[in-house]
């Protein structure tokens, strides 16, 4: 019988901060979003203080220095790459993985038939064979060693089973971190203390109407007739409860379906007023997004520009967008920089100061297909050329650190770029960030 395990890294942003800066482990620590705005991500003890999730920053400062938390801006680049590493590491230990986020990742395993001896839960329910969590400590163990990032493991017959098992290995300290759900054997008072919005899946609207028809838990919903929930959900409200009786009916996705858009969109330390930061930013934005374009090995057939002013600005409040088709679809940076900067001259507006802009490619398609154009000639050399020169410089920004060459539209020093005060550094992808040991021999005859 196989199973299907979650494995969920714990305050993740937070853990990778500790991890580049082991000074701040066991310590209180939030981690910031763009422009140091609210507060994202938060260690145990900062959680244990009672700051809440989503914060502004502005509001929560003097209670922070107050309680001396350590206050970092988001390290995407160290995210990313640590994000990487986790999924590299579970692939060892699945027999099929699905990366659900950036933290997240869904696995597949065969639950073994060994008899394991009966013991007793919180619950007042027992165990029985073929009890994966001694496998699911390992796991833990060996990620915790391997990248030192702490993860809990939930253990179940379906995904939504799945995700209730790694919320209760999270939240109660006495299973170490990893429960196993399938191997009870009644999973039902465990059901009957997960409320029902907390189920994955459940949303605003459908926890409304199970709270006006008295279904407040996972237990209750589990044993709804299944009619009613028919009338009212179909298909949807039926996998759902499937899937909480503990029948898979939501596959693993190994290979995640190819992107329909990729954007990119920030917004701006201060107020952007000229044009010339404007195709900056545009140009800046449309680099990466041809990086991520060639990542996927997908080619864009139009590009929207967007820009909007703040939106608290009342009457006085600015937005607008512009699309651009592409006759040959290209993931060449060049390309979509001809394309997409005259559309920044045709958004701007003197009077108005810009909060935010983003660039966003659409009709993707596949790298290999490519259906070439009558009024835009292109040979088989030309294109091969193109494609190297893309290639050698996603490279030496991979190897040497993003923007170690960039094109000379995004500018040398633009002042507008994203606000990160408290940025750590970067010791998993800049050589430069990489701590140095100084080992100093001792002297003879010294002791």
């Amino acid at each position: 019988m196989s199973a299907i395990v979650l494995i969920d890294a714990n305050n993740f942003y937070a853990s990778c901060e500790a991890v580049v800066d082991p000074a701040v482990i066991g310590r209180p620590l939030v981690v910031l979003s763009n422009n140091d705005g609210c507060i994202v991500s938060r260690s145990a003890e900062a959680r244990a203080l009672g700051i809440p999730m989503g914060a502004p920053y502005f509001q929560m400062r003097r209670e922070l220095e107050r309680h001396a938390v350590i206050v970092r801006s988001s390290n995407y680049g160290l995210y990313a790459d640590m994000s990487q590493r986790l999924m590299a590491t579970l692939e060892s230990w699945m027999e099929e993985l699905e990366i659900y986020s950036i933290d997240e990742a869904f696995g597949r395993l065969q639950r073994p038939g060994t008899t394991h001896t009966t013991r007793t839960s919180n619950a007042g329910t027992s165990t029985t064979a073929g009890d994966l969590r001694s496998w699911g400590l390992a796991l833990r163990r060996t990620v915790l060693r391997h990248l030192g990032l702490p993860v809990a493991v939930g253990i179940a017959p379906s995904k939504v089973l799945a995700k209730i098992a790694n919320r209760i290995a999270k939240r109660d300290p006495t299973w170490g971190g990893v429960f196993d759900l399938g191997a009870l054997d009644d999973p039902t008072p465990w059901l009957e203390e997960i409320a029902v919005e907390d189920i994955w899946g459940v949303g605003l609207q459908w926890s409304r109407w199970c709270h006006l028809r008295g279904i407040s838990n996972a237990r209750i919903l589990r044993d709804l007739p299944p009619g009613e929930l028919r009338r009212r959900w179909g298909v949807v409200g039926l996998r759902l409860q499937r899937e909480l009786q503990g029948h898979s009916c939501l596959p693993l996705v190994a290979l995640p379906p190819p992107r329909q858009e990729t954007c990119v969109s920030r917004s701006f330390s201060r107020p952007v007023t000229t044009l010339a930061e404007l195709r900056e930013a545009v140009a800046t934005y449309l680099s990466r997004a041809a990086e991520k374009l060639r990542r996927q090995r997908q080619r864009a057939g139009a590009l929207t520009v967007f820009v909007r002013s703040n939106p608290f600005d009342g009457s006085r409040f600015y937005a607008n967008a512009a699309t651009a088709p592409l006759l040959l679809p290209s993931n060449d940076t060049a390309v979509l920089l001809a394309a997409g900067l005259p559309l920044a001259e045709r958004l701007f507006r003197p009077h108005k100061s810009l909060q935010k802009a983003g660039v966003l490619l659409q009709q993707l398609q596949p790298e290999k297909l490519l259906q070439h154009h009558l009024l835009v000639p292109q040979t088989a050399e030309q294109q091969q050329r193109r494609e190297a020169l893309m290639a050698v410089i996603d490279d030496l920004n991979r190897r040497y650190g993003s923007g170690t060459l960039q094109w000379a539209a995004c500018g040398l020093q633009p002042t507008w770029i994203m606000r990160r005060s408290r940025v750590s550094r970067a010791a998993t992808t800049r050589l430069s960030d990489v701590p140095v040991v100084q080992a100093v021999a001792p002297r003879i005859g010294s002791s």
